[in-house]
Protein backbone atom coordinates (compact mmCIF):
# COMPACT_ATOMS: atom_id res chain seq x y z
CA UNK A 1 0.00 0.00 0.00
CA UNK A 2 0.85 3.37 -0.55
CA UNK A 3 2.69 5.20 2.70
CA UNK A 4 1.52 8.50 2.67
CA UNK A 5 1.15 11.03 5.78
CA UNK A 6 -1.91 12.43 6.45
CA UNK A 7 -0.35 15.99 5.83
CA UNK A 8 1.25 15.85 2.54
CA UNK A 9 -1.83 13.73 1.36
CA UNK A 10 -4.26 16.80 2.53
CA UNK A 11 -2.58 19.17 0.94
CA UNK A 12 -1.92 16.90 -2.75
CA UNK A 13 -5.91 16.57 -2.04
CA UNK A 14 -6.86 19.95 -1.84
CA UNK A 15 -3.99 21.04 -4.76
CA UNK A 16 -6.11 18.60 -7.15
CA UNK A 17 -9.30 19.40 -6.10
CA UNK A 18 -8.83 23.11 -6.75
CA UNK A 19 -7.47 22.25 -10.12
CA UNK A 20 -10.15 19.69 -11.26
CA UNK A 21 -12.88 22.18 -10.43
CA UNK A 22 -11.17 24.38 -12.56
CA UNK A 23 -10.87 22.18 -15.13
CA UNK A 24 -14.31 21.15 -14.92
CA UNK A 25 -15.40 24.14 -15.34
CA UNK A 26 -13.56 25.34 -18.55
CA UNK A 27 -16.01 24.46 -21.43
CA UNK A 28 -15.30 21.31 -23.93
CA UNK A 29 -12.16 22.48 -25.89
CA UNK A 30 -14.49 23.00 -29.45
CA UNK A 31 -16.83 25.02 -27.63
CA UNK A 32 -13.82 26.99 -26.02
CA UNK A 33 -12.73 27.75 -30.02
CA UNK A 34 -16.10 28.87 -30.85
CA UNK A 35 -16.18 31.69 -27.93
CA UNK A 36 -12.48 32.59 -28.71
CA UNK A 37 -13.21 33.11 -32.81
CA UNK A 38 -16.94 35.03 -31.74
CA UNK A 39 -14.73 37.23 -29.10
CA UNK A 40 -12.25 37.86 -31.74
CA UNK A 41 -15.16 39.48 -33.72
CA UNK A 42 -15.94 41.28 -31.15
CA UNK A 43 -12.60 42.65 -29.97
CA UNK A 44 -11.48 43.50 -33.76
CA UNK A 45 -13.98 45.74 -33.54
CA UNK A 46 -12.91 47.36 -30.18
CA UNK A 47 -9.58 47.48 -31.71
CA UNK A 48 -10.76 49.56 -34.52
CA UNK A 49 -12.71 51.55 -32.84
CA UNK A 50 -10.17 52.18 -30.45
CA UNK A 51 -7.77 53.39 -33.41
CA UNK A 52 -5.01 50.89 -32.15
CA UNK A 53 -2.72 50.52 -34.77
CA UNK A 54 1.62 49.32 -35.08
CA UNK A 55 4.24 49.38 -37.42
CA UNK A 56 5.49 46.25 -38.90
CA UNK A 57 9.24 45.73 -37.94
CA UNK A 58 9.92 44.45 -41.63
CA UNK A 59 8.45 46.51 -43.59
CA UNK A 60 7.47 49.29 -41.57
CA UNK A 61 4.14 49.28 -42.80
CA UNK A 62 1.72 50.51 -40.61
CA UNK A 63 -0.53 47.60 -39.09
CA UNK A 64 -4.16 48.19 -38.33
CA UNK A 65 -7.00 46.23 -37.02
CA UNK A 66 -9.67 45.19 -39.40
CA UNK A 67 -13.13 45.52 -38.24
CA UNK A 68 -15.25 41.94 -38.90
CA UNK A 69 -18.46 43.45 -37.02
CA UNK A 70 -18.51 45.22 -40.33
CA UNK A 71 -20.37 44.25 -44.05
CA UNK A 72 -17.03 43.07 -45.78
CA UNK A 73 -15.98 41.12 -42.42
CA UNK A 74 -19.33 39.36 -42.53
CA UNK A 75 -19.00 38.43 -46.46
CA UNK A 76 -15.47 37.04 -45.43
CA UNK A 77 -16.88 35.55 -42.58
CA UNK A 78 -19.51 33.58 -44.51
CA UNK A 79 -17.67 32.54 -47.88
CA UNK A 80 -14.45 31.73 -46.05
CA UNK A 81 -15.68 29.50 -43.69
CA UNK A 82 -15.17 26.35 -45.49
CA UNK A 83 -12.00 27.16 -47.31
CA UNK A 84 -10.56 27.86 -43.17
CA UNK A 85 -11.68 24.30 -42.29
CA UNK A 86 -10.22 22.00 -45.65
CA UNK A 87 -7.04 24.65 -46.04
CA UNK A 88 -6.11 24.48 -41.70
CA UNK A 89 -2.34 22.73 -42.52
CA UNK A 90 -2.87 20.56 -39.22
CA UNK A 91 -5.90 18.74 -40.57
CA UNK A 92 -4.82 17.07 -43.48
CA UNK A 93 -1.61 16.36 -42.10
CA UNK A 94 -3.12 14.73 -39.37
CA UNK A 95 -5.48 12.44 -41.11
CA UNK A 96 -2.80 11.78 -43.15
CA UNK A 97 -0.38 10.08 -41.00
CA UNK A 98 -2.78 8.64 -38.79
CA UNK A 99 -4.15 6.31 -41.04
CA UNK A 100 -0.24 4.95 -41.57
CA UNK A 101 -0.86 4.53 -37.82
CA UNK A 102 -3.73 2.96 -37.79
CA UNK A 103 -2.21 -0.03 -40.08
CA UNK A 104 0.55 -0.14 -37.65
CA UNK A 105 -1.95 -0.55 -34.38
CA UNK A 106 -4.72 -2.30 -35.83
CA UNK A 107 -2.10 -5.52 -37.37
CA UNK A 108 -1.01 -5.55 -33.78
CA UNK A 109 2.34 -4.52 -34.40
CA UNK A 110 2.87 -1.69 -32.07
CA UNK A 111 1.35 -4.17 -28.71
CA UNK A 112 3.75 -6.62 -29.55
CA UNK A 113 7.01 -4.33 -30.53
CA UNK A 114 6.53 -2.91 -27.21
CA UNK A 115 5.79 -6.47 -25.46
CA UNK A 116 8.99 -7.33 -27.14
CA UNK A 117 11.12 -4.81 -25.78
CA UNK A 118 10.30 -4.98 -22.33
CA UNK A 119 10.75 -8.58 -21.71
CA UNK A 120 13.45 -9.18 -23.76
CA UNK A 121 15.47 -6.45 -21.41
CA UNK A 122 17.72 -7.98 -18.41
CA UNK A 123 16.69 -7.94 -15.27
CA UNK A 124 18.59 -5.13 -13.98
CA UNK A 125 17.71 -3.07 -17.52
CA UNK A 126 14.09 -3.74 -16.82
CA UNK A 127 13.32 -0.18 -15.55
CA UNK A 128 15.19 1.76 -18.14
CA UNK A 129 13.04 -0.96 -21.03
CA UNK A 130 9.98 0.12 -19.40
CA UNK A 131 10.35 4.07 -19.70
CA UNK A 132 12.08 3.76 -23.25
CA UNK A 133 9.58 1.63 -24.34
CA UNK A 134 7.04 4.38 -23.11
CA UNK A 135 8.97 7.41 -24.85
CA UNK A 136 8.82 5.36 -28.02
CA UNK A 137 4.79 4.40 -28.14
CA UNK A 138 4.54 7.93 -28.37
CA UNK A 139 4.29 7.07 -31.99
CA UNK A 140 1.12 6.31 -31.52
CA UNK A 141 0.07 7.22 -27.85
CA UNK A 142 -2.73 5.37 -27.43
CA UNK A 143 -1.05 1.75 -27.36
CA UNK A 144 1.26 3.45 -24.27
CA UNK A 145 -1.31 4.20 -22.53
CA UNK A 146 -3.96 1.02 -22.84
CA UNK A 147 -1.16 -1.51 -23.25
CA UNK A 148 2.32 -0.22 -21.85
CA UNK A 149 1.09 1.47 -18.53
CA UNK A 150 -0.64 -2.00 -17.10
CA UNK A 151 2.64 -4.13 -18.35
CA UNK A 152 4.58 -2.00 -16.32
CA UNK A 153 2.76 -2.83 -13.36
CA UNK A 154 2.55 -6.55 -14.30
CA UNK A 155 5.80 -6.61 -15.56
CA UNK A 156 6.87 -5.62 -11.97
CA UNK A 157 4.86 -7.37 -9.95
CA UNK A 158 5.81 -11.06 -11.55
CA UNK A 159 9.57 -10.13 -10.88
CA UNK A 160 8.43 -9.47 -6.61
CA UNK A 161 8.34 -5.69 -6.83
CA UNK A 162 5.75 -2.94 -6.31
CA UNK A 163 3.56 -3.19 -9.11
CA UNK A 164 3.14 0.40 -8.40
CA UNK A 165 6.10 1.13 -9.04
CA UNK A 166 6.30 -0.16 -12.57
CA UNK A 167 3.09 1.17 -13.37
CA UNK A 168 5.05 4.86 -12.22
CA UNK A 169 7.65 4.03 -14.62
CA UNK A 170 5.51 3.13 -17.58
CA UNK A 171 3.59 6.00 -17.25
CA UNK A 172 6.48 8.81 -16.54
CA UNK A 173 7.47 7.44 -20.20
CA UNK A 174 4.10 7.26 -22.20
CA UNK A 175 2.77 11.02 -20.83
CA UNK A 176 5.74 12.50 -19.35
CA UNK A 177 8.47 11.67 -21.72
CA UNK A 178 5.69 13.03 -24.64
CA UNK A 179 8.33 15.35 -26.41
CA UNK A 180 11.13 13.18 -26.75
CA UNK A 181 10.99 10.33 -29.13
CA UNK A 182 13.22 8.27 -31.61
CA UNK A 183 10.28 8.08 -34.63
CA UNK A 184 8.02 11.25 -35.59
CA UNK A 185 4.54 10.70 -34.83
CA UNK A 186 0.93 12.08 -35.44
CA UNK A 187 2.09 14.70 -32.95
CA UNK A 188 4.78 16.16 -34.75
CA UNK A 189 2.95 17.47 -38.07
CA UNK A 190 -0.29 18.36 -36.09
CA UNK A 191 1.85 21.16 -33.92
CA UNK A 192 3.91 21.60 -36.64
CA UNK A 193 1.16 22.63 -38.64
CA UNK A 194 -0.33 25.07 -36.05
CA UNK A 195 3.18 26.99 -35.64
CA UNK A 196 3.18 27.25 -39.24
CA UNK A 197 0.32 28.95 -39.53
CA UNK A 198 1.22 31.00 -36.69
CA UNK A 199 4.03 32.37 -38.40
CA UNK A 200 2.45 32.95 -41.73
CA UNK A 201 1.19 36.02 -39.16
CA UNK A 202 4.52 37.66 -39.54
CA UNK A 203 6.21 35.57 -42.37
CA UNK A 204 3.98 34.32 -44.82
CA UNK A 205 6.24 32.36 -46.77
CA UNK A 206 7.78 30.81 -43.71
CA UNK A 207 7.55 26.44 -43.48
CA UNK A 208 7.47 24.40 -40.11
CA UNK A 209 8.42 21.14 -40.91
CA UNK A 210 7.38 18.05 -38.96
CA UNK A 211 10.83 17.06 -38.28
CA UNK A 212 11.18 20.94 -36.85
CA UNK A 213 12.43 19.57 -33.29
CA UNK A 214 13.87 16.30 -33.85
CA UNK A 215 17.62 16.44 -32.93
CA UNK A 216 16.34 17.94 -29.22
CA UNK A 217 13.53 15.37 -29.35
CA UNK A 218 15.93 12.27 -30.31
CA UNK A 219 18.93 13.57 -27.85
CA UNK A 220 16.24 13.92 -25.18
CA UNK A 221 15.29 10.56 -25.49
CA UNK A 222 18.16 8.66 -23.77
CA UNK A 223 18.60 11.25 -21.04
CA UNK A 224 14.97 11.35 -20.36
CA UNK A 225 14.66 7.29 -20.00
CA UNK A 226 17.70 7.51 -17.91
CA UNK A 227 16.27 10.29 -15.55
CA UNK A 228 13.25 8.05 -15.53
CA UNK A 229 14.45 5.27 -14.55
CA UNK A 230 17.15 7.35 -11.66
CA UNK A 231 13.47 8.29 -10.22
CA UNK A 232 12.31 5.04 -9.93
CA UNK A 233 14.75 3.36 -8.28
CA UNK A 234 15.95 6.39 -6.23
CA UNK A 235 12.79 8.09 -5.40
CA UNK A 236 9.51 5.83 -5.83
CA UNK A 237 10.32 2.63 -5.00
CA UNK A 238 11.82 3.30 -1.77
CA UNK A 239 9.07 5.32 -1.08
CA UNK A 240 6.17 2.58 -1.94
CA UNK A 241 8.26 0.11 0.11
CA UNK A 242 7.32 -3.43 -0.38
CA UNK A 243 4.17 -4.58 -2.07
CA UNK A 244 1.84 -5.66 0.57
CA UNK A 245 -1.80 -5.22 -1.46
CA UNK A 246 -3.51 -8.45 -2.71
CA UNK A 247 -2.96 -8.31 -6.45
CA UNK A 248 -1.56 -11.91 -7.50
CA UNK A 249 1.09 -11.87 -10.48
CA UNK A 250 -0.09 -12.67 -13.79
CA UNK A 251 1.07 -15.29 -16.29
CA UNK A 252 3.83 -12.98 -18.73
CA UNK A 253 2.57 -14.76 -22.13
CA UNK A 254 6.13 -14.71 -24.27
CA UNK A 255 5.69 -13.64 -28.14
CA UNK A 256 4.13 -16.51 -30.01
CA UNK A 257 5.53 -18.00 -33.05
CA UNK A 258 3.28 -15.98 -35.67
CA UNK A 259 3.82 -12.82 -33.71
CA UNK A 260 7.93 -13.35 -33.81
CA UNK A 261 7.41 -13.92 -37.41
CA UNK A 262 5.10 -10.69 -37.88
CA UNK A 263 8.22 -8.49 -36.44
CA UNK A 264 11.12 -10.92 -38.68
CA UNK A 265 8.36 -9.40 -41.78
CA UNK A 266 8.72 -5.71 -40.33
CA UNK A 267 12.02 -5.99 -39.87
CA UNK A 268 12.93 -6.92 -43.37
CA UNK A 269 10.71 -4.33 -44.30
CA UNK A 270 12.02 -1.75 -42.35
CA UNK A 271 15.43 -2.46 -43.75
CA UNK A 272 14.14 -2.36 -47.13
CA UNK A 273 12.83 0.88 -46.39
CA UNK A 274 15.76 2.31 -45.43
CA UNK A 275 18.25 1.05 -47.90
CA UNK A 276 15.08 3.06 -50.34
CA UNK A 277 15.75 6.24 -48.42
CA UNK A 278 19.57 6.01 -48.43
CA UNK A 279 19.32 5.93 -52.28
CA UNK A 280 16.43 8.53 -52.75
CA UNK A 281 18.01 11.18 -49.74
CA UNK A 282 22.18 10.64 -50.38
CA UNK A 283 24.29 12.17 -53.41
CA UNK A 284 25.72 8.34 -54.08
CA UNK A 285 27.38 7.85 -57.88
CA UNK A 286 27.91 4.71 -59.57
CA UNK A 287 26.74 1.27 -59.48
CA UNK A 288 23.40 0.20 -58.97
CA UNK A 289 21.76 3.90 -57.15
CA UNK A 290 22.15 5.55 -60.68
CA UNK A 291 19.50 2.57 -61.60
CA UNK A 292 16.34 4.09 -62.88
CA UNK A 293 16.19 7.41 -61.15
CA UNK A 294 19.53 8.30 -60.08
CA UNK A 295 20.64 8.58 -56.36
CA UNK A 296 19.07 11.26 -54.62
CA UNK A 297 16.24 11.90 -56.34
CA UNK A 298 14.12 13.15 -53.40
CA UNK A 299 16.69 15.62 -52.71
CA UNK A 300 16.35 19.56 -54.70
CA UNK A 301 16.30 18.98 -58.03
CA UNK A 302 17.85 22.41 -59.00
CA UNK A 303 19.77 22.71 -55.46
CA UNK A 304 20.56 19.27 -54.53
CA UNK A 305 19.56 20.58 -51.20
CA UNK A 306 17.73 17.94 -48.43
CA UNK A 307 16.73 20.32 -46.27
CA UNK A 308 14.65 22.43 -48.69
CA UNK A 309 13.36 19.21 -50.60
CA UNK A 310 10.38 16.74 -51.36
CA UNK A 311 11.70 15.05 -48.94
CA UNK A 312 11.47 17.09 -46.53
CA UNK A 313 8.34 18.50 -47.42
CA UNK A 314 6.60 15.15 -48.21
CA UNK A 315 7.15 14.15 -43.93
CA UNK A 316 3.98 13.50 -43.45
CA UNK A 317 3.57 11.18 -46.37
CA UNK A 318 6.76 9.34 -45.64
CA UNK A 319 5.25 8.54 -42.29
CA UNK A 320 1.86 7.25 -43.73
CA UNK A 321 4.00 4.79 -46.29
CA UNK A 322 6.74 3.40 -43.70
CA UNK A 323 4.09 3.02 -41.10
CA UNK A 324 1.81 1.47 -43.40
CA UNK A 325 4.26 -0.90 -45.33
CA UNK A 326 5.39 -2.34 -41.52
CA UNK A 327 1.99 -2.30 -40.25
CA UNK A 328 1.20 -4.44 -43.53
CA UNK A 329 4.46 -6.79 -43.53
CA UNK A 330 4.14 -7.85 -39.75
CA UNK A 331 0.53 -8.49 -40.46
CA UNK A 332 1.04 -11.00 -42.81
CA UNK A 333 3.77 -12.98 -40.85
CA UNK A 334 1.47 -12.65 -37.64
CA UNK A 335 -1.47 -13.83 -39.76
CA UNK A 336 -3.59 -10.75 -38.33
CA UNK A 337 -4.36 -8.92 -42.18
CA UNK A 338 -5.64 -11.76 -44.05
CA UNK A 339 -6.92 -9.45 -46.60
CA UNK A 340 -6.93 -5.66 -48.26
CA UNK A 341 -10.11 -5.51 -46.42
CA UNK A 342 -8.64 -5.95 -43.08
CA UNK A 343 -5.93 -3.05 -43.68
CA UNK A 344 -8.63 -0.74 -44.77
CA UNK A 345 -10.77 -1.27 -42.08
CA UNK A 346 -7.62 -0.55 -39.71
CA UNK A 347 -7.39 2.60 -41.08
CA UNK A 348 -11.32 3.58 -41.02
CA UNK A 349 -10.77 2.22 -37.14
CA UNK A 350 -8.25 4.86 -36.96
CA UNK A 351 -10.98 7.38 -38.71
CA UNK A 352 -13.22 6.74 -36.59
CA UNK A 353 -11.57 7.78 -33.47
CA UNK A 354 -11.54 11.60 -34.90
CA UNK A 355 -14.59 12.51 -34.68
CA UNK A 356 -14.83 15.10 -31.79
CA UNK A 357 -11.26 16.04 -33.15
CA UNK A 358 -12.31 17.08 -36.52
CA UNK A 359 -15.50 19.35 -34.55
CA UNK A 360 -12.54 20.54 -32.55
CA UNK A 361 -10.32 21.40 -36.08
CA UNK A 362 -13.46 23.33 -37.45
CA UNK A 363 -13.94 26.33 -34.69
CA UNK A 364 -10.15 26.41 -34.38
CA UNK A 365 -9.42 26.74 -37.61
CA UNK A 366 -12.24 29.48 -38.04
CA UNK A 367 -10.53 31.31 -34.38
CA UNK A 368 -7.17 31.01 -36.08
CA UNK A 369 -8.32 32.75 -39.91
CA UNK A 370 -10.28 35.51 -37.78
CA UNK A 371 -6.73 36.03 -35.91
CA UNK A 372 -5.86 36.70 -38.96
CA UNK A 373 -7.57 38.42 -40.80
CA UNK A 374 -8.33 41.05 -37.75
CA UNK A 375 -4.49 41.63 -37.47
CA UNK A 376 -4.72 41.24 -34.13
CA UNK A 377 -2.23 38.53 -33.89
CA UNK A 378 0.43 40.66 -35.49
CA UNK A 379 -0.47 43.86 -33.14
CA UNK A 380 -0.65 41.69 -30.09
CA UNK A 381 3.02 40.34 -31.29
CA UNK A 382 4.74 43.73 -31.66
CA UNK A 383 2.84 44.90 -28.58
CA UNK A 384 4.19 41.87 -26.56
CA UNK A 385 7.36 41.65 -28.20
CA UNK A 386 8.11 45.69 -27.35
CA UNK A 387 7.06 45.19 -23.46
CA UNK A 388 9.31 42.35 -23.26
CA UNK A 389 11.88 44.22 -25.15
CA UNK A 390 11.70 46.85 -22.40
CA UNK A 391 11.84 44.43 -19.68
CA UNK A 392 15.05 43.34 -20.78
CA UNK A 393 14.75 39.49 -19.95
CA UNK A 394 17.93 37.65 -21.73
CA UNK A 395 17.30 34.91 -23.67
CA UNK A 396 17.06 31.89 -21.28
CA UNK A 397 15.12 33.52 -18.54
CA UNK A 398 12.73 34.19 -21.42
CA UNK A 399 12.54 30.78 -22.98
CA UNK A 400 12.17 29.24 -19.10
CA UNK A 401 9.20 31.29 -18.63
CA UNK A 402 7.45 30.17 -21.84
CA UNK A 403 8.05 26.70 -20.65
CA UNK A 404 6.90 27.50 -17.04
CA UNK A 405 3.92 29.10 -18.88
CA UNK A 406 3.08 26.25 -21.08
CA UNK A 407 3.67 23.70 -18.37
CA UNK A 408 0.92 25.71 -15.80
CA UNK A 409 -2.03 25.72 -18.93
CA UNK A 410 -1.88 22.32 -18.95
CA UNK A 411 -2.89 21.38 -15.33
CA UNK A 412 -6.77 23.00 -16.75
CA UNK A 413 -6.20 22.10 -20.23
CA UNK A 414 -5.30 18.44 -21.21
CA UNK A 415 -5.41 18.48 -24.96
CA UNK A 416 -1.80 19.62 -26.73
CA UNK A 417 -3.30 20.50 -29.90
CA UNK A 418 -5.93 22.14 -28.48
CA UNK A 419 -3.59 24.46 -26.08
CA UNK A 420 -1.18 25.06 -28.88
CA UNK A 421 -4.03 26.18 -31.20
CA UNK A 422 -4.66 28.99 -28.63
CA UNK A 423 -1.20 30.05 -27.51
CA UNK A 424 0.60 29.54 -31.02
CA UNK A 425 -0.89 32.34 -32.79
CA UNK A 426 0.30 35.11 -29.64
CA UNK A 427 3.55 33.21 -28.45
CA UNK A 428 5.12 32.67 -32.00
CA UNK A 429 4.93 36.28 -33.78
CA UNK A 430 5.62 37.94 -30.75
CA UNK A 431 9.21 35.83 -30.10
CA UNK A 432 9.49 35.68 -33.81
CA UNK A 433 9.49 39.60 -33.42
CA UNK A 434 12.33 38.90 -30.27
CA UNK A 435 14.80 36.84 -32.06
CA UNK A 436 13.22 33.39 -32.33
CA UNK A 437 12.26 30.54 -34.65
CA UNK A 438 9.06 29.08 -34.77
CA UNK A 439 10.37 25.90 -34.28
CA UNK A 440 12.45 27.21 -30.91
CA UNK A 441 9.23 28.82 -29.61
CA UNK A 442 7.18 25.34 -30.36
CA UNK A 443 9.67 23.11 -28.50
CA UNK A 444 9.75 24.71 -25.74
CA UNK A 445 6.06 24.34 -25.25
CA UNK A 446 6.30 20.73 -25.69
CA UNK A 447 9.11 20.69 -23.08
CA UNK A 448 6.40 22.55 -20.29
CA UNK A 449 3.67 20.04 -22.00
CA UNK A 450 4.94 17.05 -21.68
CA UNK A 451 6.40 17.65 -17.30
CA UNK A 452 3.27 18.05 -16.26
CA UNK A 453 0.72 15.47 -18.10
CA UNK A 454 1.37 13.10 -15.38
CA UNK A 455 0.26 15.42 -12.46
CA UNK A 456 -2.81 16.93 -14.73
CA UNK A 457 -5.93 15.32 -13.77
CA UNK A 458 -7.11 17.30 -17.31
CA UNK A 459 -5.07 14.83 -19.05
CA UNK A 460 -7.62 12.55 -20.95
CA UNK A 461 -6.24 9.30 -19.97
CA UNK A 462 -5.63 10.77 -15.78
CA UNK A 463 -8.52 9.04 -15.48
CA UNK A 464 -7.79 5.71 -16.66
CA UNK A 465 -4.11 5.94 -14.99
CA UNK A 466 -6.58 5.97 -11.59
CA UNK A 467 -8.21 2.55 -12.73
CA UNK A 468 -4.76 0.87 -13.17
CA UNK A 469 -3.74 1.85 -10.19
CA UNK A 470 -6.73 1.19 -7.85
CA UNK A 471 -6.49 -2.92 -8.92
CA UNK A 472 -3.59 -2.52 -6.65
CA UNK A 473 -4.23 -0.60 -3.93
CA UNK A 474 -8.06 0.07 -3.28
CA UNK A 475 -7.52 3.37 -1.57
CA UNK A 476 -5.49 4.72 -4.26
CA UNK A 477 -6.87 8.00 -5.66
CA UNK A 478 -6.21 11.07 -7.13
CA UNK A 479 -3.94 12.67 -4.90
CA UNK A 480 -2.12 8.89 -4.93
CA UNK A 481 -1.54 9.51 -8.46
CA UNK A 482 0.13 13.07 -7.91
CA UNK A 483 2.34 12.52 -5.13
CA UNK A 484 3.61 9.07 -7.00
CA UNK A 485 4.40 11.27 -10.16
CA UNK A 486 5.51 14.43 -8.86
CA UNK A 487 9.12 13.60 -8.81
CA UNK A 488 9.29 12.55 -12.46
CA UNK A 489 7.37 16.09 -13.17
CA UNK A 490 10.33 18.15 -11.12
CA UNK A 491 13.02 15.64 -12.39
CA UNK A 492 12.11 15.78 -16.20
CA UNK A 493 11.40 19.86 -15.62
CA UNK A 494 14.85 20.41 -14.46
CA UNK A 495 16.54 17.87 -16.76
CA UNK A 496 14.41 19.73 -19.72
CA UNK A 497 15.76 22.95 -18.66
CA UNK A 498 19.30 22.12 -18.41
CA UNK A 499 19.18 20.36 -22.09
CA UNK A 500 17.16 24.01 -23.64
CA UNK A 501 20.21 25.73 -22.10
CA UNK A 502 22.94 24.00 -23.28
CA UNK A 503 21.44 24.09 -26.78
CA UNK A 504 20.54 27.59 -26.73
CA UNK A 505 24.55 28.28 -25.19
CA UNK A 506 25.81 25.90 -28.35
CA UNK A 507 23.58 27.52 -30.33
CA UNK A 508 22.81 23.92 -32.65
CA UNK A 509 19.86 23.31 -34.58
CA UNK A 510 16.76 21.54 -32.66
CA UNK A 511 16.27 20.04 -36.17
CA UNK A 512 16.34 19.53 -40.16
CA UNK A 513 16.73 23.12 -41.12
CA UNK A 514 15.45 24.15 -37.61
CA UNK A 515 17.60 26.94 -36.18
CA UNK A 516 16.99 28.24 -32.81
CA UNK A 517 17.06 32.07 -33.71
CA UNK A 518 15.13 33.75 -36.27
CA UNK A 519 15.89 37.41 -38.76
CA UNK A 520 13.25 39.52 -40.19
Amino acid sequence: MVNNTNASQGIISRTLSAIEKIGNKLPHPATLFAIFAGATILLSAVAGALNISVVHPGTGERIEPFNLLSVSGLHMIITGMVVNFTSFAPLGTVLVALLGIGVMESSGFMSTALRKLVLSAPRQLLTFAIVFAGILSNTASEVGYVVLVPLGAMIFLAVGRNPIAGLAAAFAGVSGGYSANLLLGTIDPLLAGLSEEAAHIIDPSIQVNPAANYYFMFVSTFFIAVVGTWVTEKIVVPRLGPYKGDAKPEALHDITSGEKRGLKYAGYTFWAIVVVLLWATLPISGGIWDYVWGSGFLRDPETGDLLRSPFMSGIVAMIFIIAAMIGIAYGIGAGTLKSNEDVINGMGKSMSTLGTYIVLVFFAAQFVAYFNWTNLGLIFAVKGAETIGAIGMGRIPLMISLVLVSALVNLVIGSASAKWAIMAPVFIPMFMLLGYSPEFTQMAYRIGDSVTNIISPMMSYFALIVAFMEKYDKSAGIGTIIATMLPYSVAFLLFWLILMIIWIITGLPIGPGAELFYTI
